[in-house]
């Protein structure tokens, strides 16, 4: 089976080709481009090398978010419309359960996340069990304070995947101390390798109903909460 990954839901752009389960090829890139005018070369040239054909593809397989909402839609857009044309499945995958691969060897709590602004994050807690991904606590957008505080209160183990864990690495290391396990390097970075196997065990979507996930937390809360934090600093 060919399946083509592609993950355009944050700043790292990553496209991948399985073929039986076996990696022939990715693009990974990590700077400040617009991902619109930047997926499609990428996939073409990836297929290019390869020496495959659209018409050669069994299965697409998309980062759906949470994330950048343009990233995000680029990457549906891209993924759908290939789809629908080649006639093919498609299969979203979170982005934080992409970027959690990156922690499988690790035997204790995993906890990606991508900065959301505003003190935000999304986010999720996970771990790995038998060489399978679990969920242990469901994807949320957050304060981050709020949840090093949850996470904290486990008095586990936790293992921070980001690409921004320098804006967060003081407060998580001052709420979980040694109990906090804080990776150097390209750890921090999603591998669109690791989604596409997570997709190709995946049932399809329905392609025209498979939609984003935000996981915004509404407008109105995020002022809310950002407006209960101020009050606690200054009273």
């Amino acid at each position: 089976m060919n399946i083509l990954a592609m993950d355009t839901s944050n700043q790292v752009l990553g496209v991948a080709l399985l073929k039986d389960d076996q990696l022939i090829g990715k693009v990974v890139t990590n700077i400040k481009k617009n991902h619109s005018v930047r997926l499609m070369p990428a996939i073409d040239q990836l297929m290019h090398d390869v020496n495959m054909t659209p018409e050669q593809l069994d299965k697409i397989v998309v980062a759906k978010g949470p994330g950048s909402y343009t990233g995000v839609r680029i990457g549906l857009a891209t993924a759908k419309s290939m789809a629908w044309a080649l006639d093919i499945p498609v299969v979203g995958v979170s982005s934080l359960e992409v970027l959690a691969y990156q922690g499988r060897f690790f035997n204790s709590y995993v906890c990606p996340f991508f900065d959301a602004r505003r003190g935000l994050v999304f986010t999720g807690l996970y771990r790995w069990r038998n060489s399978e991904l679990e969920l242990v606590d469901k994807e949320k957008n957050i304060l981050m304070e709020n949840w090093l505080q949850e996470l904290a209160s486990t008095q586990k183990e936790v293992l921070f995947i980001s690409p921004e864990i320098e804006l967060h690495q003081e407060a998580i290391q001052k709420y979980l101390g040694d109990r906090a396990i804080i990776p150097n390097g390209f750890v921090h970075m999603a591998d669109p390798a690791h989604l596409a196997l997570t997709g190709s065990n995946q049932e399809p979507d329905v392609t025209h109903t498979l939609t984003p996930n935000y996981l915004r937390m509404a407008e109105a809360e995020a002022k809310w909460l950002n407006a209960q934090k101020e009050k606690q600093n200054n009273g």
